[in-house]
């Protein structure tokens, strides 16, 4: 009996399980970083990978709940932002502020912050991919509410065992990825 066991085996041990979450949900992140088009491991569009419908809908809340904590942890950082400094670390100017009252209370506000960012990494377990949810997902989602991912069903199966394929995408990825075909220029005009 399943007894509250939630969630899709996915044909693997929950430790198995865990590691293929998280890294499908980084390597998602990941396709956001700047790289050139030849490079070795490159996304071929940004913000979107092709796996197996199961794993897309398994991955899907984890990759949304980072982007959840880090919206949280954005806000704490823009609350911050007014007593912080703009003098560089080491100088005299910095050295001041650090030992002023500014600084406690920047440092108060800017708790809740390192703790989203150190909860993203505990899930994700990629530093890199943290770095990008919180300088490149997390401020494209600052005002909508939820809903960040979503999943497409593709046609085709995966050739080998016919495993029904989905493509897991940031919403709002789709201008970039999908260029507007002549035809339907044509039609419209």
């Amino acid at each position: 009996m399943r007894h509250r066991r939630k969630g899709r085996v996915l044909g693997r041990s929950p430790s198995h399980q865990r590691a293929l979450l998280r890294n499908l949900a980084s390597a998602l992140m990941l396709t956001e970083r700047e790289t050139e088009a030849g490079e070795p491991g490159a996304a071929k569009v940004r913000g979107r990978i092709i796996t197996t419908l199961p794993k897309a809908k398994e991955v899907r809340p984890l990759v949304e709940r980072c982007i959840t904590i880090a919206r949280r942890g954005l806000a704490a950082a823009a609350k911050a932002e007014p007593h912080g400094t703009s003098a560089e670390r080491g100088s005299a100017a910095w050295k001041e502020w650090r030992s002023s009252p500014r600084w406690q209370a920047w440092a108060q506000a800017m708790a809740p912050t390192v703790k989203a960012r150190r909860r993203v990494v505990q899930l994700l377990g990629d530093k890199q991919a943290a770095r990008l949810v919180f300088e490149v997902i997390a401020p494209r989602f600052v005002d909508r509410p939820g809903g960040y991912t979503r999943i497409l069903k593709l046609a085709k199966p995966r050739l080998g065992d016919a495993g029904e394929r989905a493509i897991l995408e940031f919403v709002g990825a789709e201008g970039a990825a999908r260029p507007q075909s002549p035809r339907l220029e044509k039609a419209r005009g």
